[in-house]
């Protein structure tokens, strides 16, 4: 499994420290950006990015949960941006365009579903992402319960990629943590958001944090048995 740590859910007065570590641990660093009008919160920033970046050697991957994203992508470029995640919802008219500017600034192309939002909604363009992430949670809030419905997209997703030959990647954002984690791997999951539940509540030290993740993700990863969906 590779791990995406949830910034928003950090110690921010221990910035440095926990950036530096996960650079050290985890696969990519997952940045919520937030508008306050696509979902209600504001989070992080493109100011952030160019702070993370500073530090991080590992991809920075910027969620978009915002009305516009199209003024978002120069700005996350020029920040330091590896991967821009961007929801169908905000694309109706503009997908191609955008995706096709985000290769062109030299980043990689996520697509993320909200919980109601089926697979079909990105089929003629689904094929261009490097990853595509499942909500199993509604979006914009940390700590809401897992939505179990959502399993069937994962399978959904794998079944779909191994039909099409395509390569993208099958992230969760949402609860994975002791909880879930056997049961998103059983469905297909590639990468795991972790955040509160999942990373950072376990232990007030990174370092013990981590330990004690990566031992439920160990134990959970010798209990997997295939989900019993096929799409």
């Amino acid at each position: 499994m590779k791990i995406s740590p949830s910034l928003m859910c950090m110690d921010l007065l221990k910035f440095k420290e926990q950036i530096e570590f996960i650079d050290q641990h985890a696969d990519y660093f997952h940045i919520d950006i937030m508008d306050g009008h696509f979902v209600p919160n504001l989070t992080l920033s493109p100011f952030f990015v160019a702070q993370v970046k500073k530090l991080a050697t590992r991809p920075l991957d910027c969620h978009l949960m915002v009305t516009r994203p199209q003024d978002y992508i120069s700005q996350l470029a020029q920040a330091g941006a590896d991967f821009i995640t961007l929801h169908p919802e905000t694309l109706n008219g503009q997908a191609f365009r955008l995706i096709d500017e985000v290769r062109r600034l030299g980043m990689k192309v996520g697509l993320i579903l909200n919980p109601e939002t089926p697979v079909e909604a990105m089929k003629y363009y689904l094929h261009k992402a490097d990853k595509i992430t499942v909500m199993t949670v509604d979006p914009g809030f940390a700590g809401q319960p897992f939505i179990p419905e959502m399993l069937e997209k994962i399978t959904e997703l794998k079944n779909l990629r191994e039909r099409e030959g395509l390569h993208y990647e099958i992230e969760i954002d949402g609860s994975c943590n002791q909880n879930t984690y056997k049961k998103l791997m059983a469905a297909g999951a590639d990468v795991f958001i972790v955040g509160s539940s999942g990373l950072f509540n376990h232990a007030e030290n990174i370092d013990d944090a981590w330990l004690e993740m990566a031992s439920q993700i160990l134990a959970a990863k010798k209990e997997v048995k295939p989900y019993a969906y096929t799409a």
